[in-house]
C-alpha cells in the first residue's frame, strides 16, 4: 500500500507508469524509476515496498473495475432472464460496452495490463479472464435451457477459443493505441462481426 499520499506521491506513480509502458516490468528498474521521479531508491521505498506492489498499485484498480462490471454484467442478464424478456433484451449490453465504459477511461493501465505483465500475476490476464468467463457462459447455458431457451451445446474447449478470439478482438483498438476517433467504428465492427454467432450459439436465432 502507498506509504505517502503528498503531491511526492503523484509524481512517483507518473514515473512509475512511464517506466512500465516503456520497459515493460520485467525490465523496469527501482533505480530508474526513482531517477524518473528526482528521488533516490531509498526515496521511493516510502510510497511502495518493492517494484511488485508499484506495478499492482497501477493495475489493481482497474482489474477491480472489470471484474465488478463483470459480476454487474452477469447479474443482469439472470435478471432479465428471471423476468422472462425478450431474447433479444438479453443481449442489450457487451464486452464492447466493458471496453467502452471501463477500460478506456484506464487505457493506459489497461496497456500495462495487456502488454507490459510479464512476470507479474497479472501475465496471463487474458486467459484466466477468458476461463473465468467460460464458467458463467456454460452455467448460464444450462440455466437458459431450463428457462426454455433453445441453446446450442458448446464444449469447454470451443468456449475458450471463442471467448478468447472474442476478448482479444475487443481489447486489440487498445492495445494498438486506435484514436479516439476511430475506436467507436472499430468496436462497432467487432460486434458486428461477433454478435450473430453469439446469438445463434444462445438460441436467439
Amino acid at each position: 500500500m502507498p506509504r505517502d499520499k503528498s503531491l511526492s506521491h503523484i509524481r512517483v506513480n507518473k514515473a512509475m507508469m512511464e517506466e512500465f509502458l516503456e520497459k515493460g516490468y520485467e525490465a523496469a528498474s527501482i533505480r530508474s524509476i526513482g531517477a524518473r521521479a528526482g528521488m533516490t531508491s531509498a526515496g521511493l521505498y516510502r510510497h511502495y515496498a518493492d517494484k511488485e506492489a508499484m506495478f499492482a498499485a497501477l493495475v489493481d484498480p482497474l482489474v477491480d473495475d472489470i471484474k465488478n462490471w463483470t459480476r454487474r454484467h452477469t447479474e443482469k442478464k439472470y435478471d432479465l432472464l428471471d423476468d422472462n424478456a425478450k431474447k433479444n433484451d438479453l443481449f442489450n449490453e457487451s464486452f464492447i460496452d466493458l471496453v467502452r465504459d471501463i477500460i478506456i477511461p484506464q487505457r493506459d493501465e489497461f496497456t500495462l495490463l495487456m502488454t507490459c505483465s510479464a512476470g507479474t500475476k497479472y501475465e496471463n490476464f487474458i486467459h484466466d479472464y477468458a476461463r473465468d468467463n467460460q464458467k458463467e457462459f456454460l452455467e448460464a447455458i444450462v440455466y437458459m435451457k431450463k428457462k426454455g431457451y433453445k441453446v446450442i451445446d458448446v464444449d469447454e474447449d470451443e468456449l475458450h477459443m471463442l471467448l478468447s478470439a472474442y476478448l482479444t478482438a475487443c481489447f486489440e483498438p487498445i492495445i494498438h493505441g486506435v484514436s479516439e476517433e476511430k475506436i467507436d467504428k472499430y468496436l462497432n465492427t467487432v460486434q458486428e462481426f461477433f454478435m450473430p454467432g453469439w446469438l445463434r450459439i444462445m438460441g436467439v436465432n
